[in-house]
């Protein structure tokens, strides 16, 4: 009950941050930013869970990590650094629940993909003379991989689909930043945030789920 509310309230209010919230003053852009990742680590406050508890624990504390990152964007490299944190604390959190080795059609997936990315933006910093900016994106490069090898082995569907859209969303970031112009790529990069954030949050009760069947069994 309090679940399906309180996903309404996510969906009301990302709607309303990310098509009607106008970006001046930026006081008022962050605050209504927050918002939803507020609603969204009430959501995963409230999940039931069982053992490892450890897992509910660190996913709340990825979310929080997470949503000062949303505010510290506007800064890039310090927000850069803060989801990177956020990242590690996801990893820590999917180590807790691994149930089997990542398949092969998703390794290739997350291998391909870190060697494009990674050869495509760097390659553009290198040639712009920003050495320090390139390694501090490979660096985010590596442990978004890293996040998102761990959630494929939970075999998790909603922490799996969180991290790719996870991916998606700092990838359309990225590519906006530092290579072309994307249109409408603000709505791309938060409606697939706020996705990866709420589906990430709803892994807690997927999991409990999981192992109350297996108890039951």
């Amino acid at each position: 009950m309090w679940s399906k509310i309180i996903s309404v309230f996510i969906a009301v209010m990302g709607i309303l941050y990310i098509f009607f919230i106008p970006e001046d003053p930026v006081s008022t852009k962050i605050i209504f930013k927050l918002i939803p990742m507020l609603l969204i680590l009430l959501l995963a406050f409230i999940q039931p869970s069982r053992e490892p508890k450890k897992y509910k624990l660190l996913i709340i504390v990825g979310l929080f990590v997470c949503m000062l990152a949303d505010g510290l964007i506007y800064w890039f490299i310090i927000g850069l650094i803060t989801f990177l944190i956020g990242h590690i604390w996801y990893i820590f959190a999917f180590r807790q629940i691994k149930k089997a080795a990542i398949p092969r059609w998703g390794a290739v997936l997350l291998l391909v993909y870190g060697i494009a990315m990674a050869t495509w933006l760097a390659g553009t910093l290198l040639s712009q003379g920003e050495y320090i900016l390139a390694g501090a994106v490979i660096l985010y490069i590596v442990v978004i991989l890293l996040m998102g090898w761990n959630a494929f082995q939970t075999a998790n569907r909603f922490a799996i689909i969180g991290a790719i859209l996870f991916i998606f969303s700092d990838s359309v970031l990225a590519i906006n930043k530092f290579i072309i112009d994307i249109p409408f790529s603000d709505a791309f990069i938060m409606i697939s945030y706020y996705g990866a954030q709420f589906l990430i949050a709803f892994s807690i009760y997927a999991h409990y789920s999981a192992s109350r069947k297996n108890l039951l069994k």
